[in-house]
């Protein structure tokens, strides 16, 4: 159901995207910093939503769509913003691109399977991967304006979040190839 805890989080998550990217927008060492807690909070529902969820006995079908959905805008929405802002520092555009190309794939695979009563699980690797997705942006949205809020050097912070998202570039590839492979596999079937 809708209004059940676990959906009213990945709600949230949903809710909070277009108030992260007005934040961003204004790019003030307060905008930013109240966007990083903003983006912390959607995080954490991201955690919340699937462990209520298990421990309430109130797993759904709306709640099992919603959850990837509701990452994925968040992190989609937050990585173009962030190069239309031109906040994505180490030629992470690149590591970007490869972020949103592997999910629109998988989103498309996923949807073609259901067309064909098939499912495509979530694997332990692609929770990792939005994971370390999510970490990286994290220091991305606090930026050097924000991190000069807290006196902690900003090049440090920007550096840290582009190298965490040129990390989760490998499990991004690694577990959409391994979605492709598995979708391959059930449609020779």
């Amino acid at each position: 159901m809708l209004t059940d805890l676990p959906n009213l989080l990945t709600l949230f998550r949903i809710a909070s995207i277009p108030v992260l990217l007005l934040l961003l927008a204004c790019h003030t060492g307060a905008t930013d910093v109240a966007a990083f807690c903003i983006y912390v909070l959607a995080c954490l529902t991201d955690y919340f939503d699937g462990a209520l969820a298990r421990r309430r006995c109130q797993h759904s079908e709306l709640g099992r769509m919603m959850d990837p959905i509701a990452d994925k805008l968040l992190v989609g929405a937050l990585l173009m913003d962030l190069a239309g802002l031109g906040r994505l520092p180490c030629f992470s555009l690149y590591a970007a691109i490869a972020i949103m190309l592997r999910e629109i794939l998988v989103s498309g695979l996923r949807e073609y399977m259901a067309s064909h009563g098939a499912k495509l699980p979530s694997t332990r690797l692609a929770k990792w991967k939005t994971a370390l997705q999510m970490i990286a942006l994290g220091f991305l949205v606090l930026g050097a304006q924000g991190a000069a809020v807290f006196n902690v050097p900003g090049n440090f912070v920007e550096k840290t979040g582009a190298g965490l998202l040129w990390l989760s570039v490998i499990p991004t590839l690694v577990s959409g190839w391994g979605y492709l492979r598995e979708a391959f596999i059930r449609m020779k079937g």
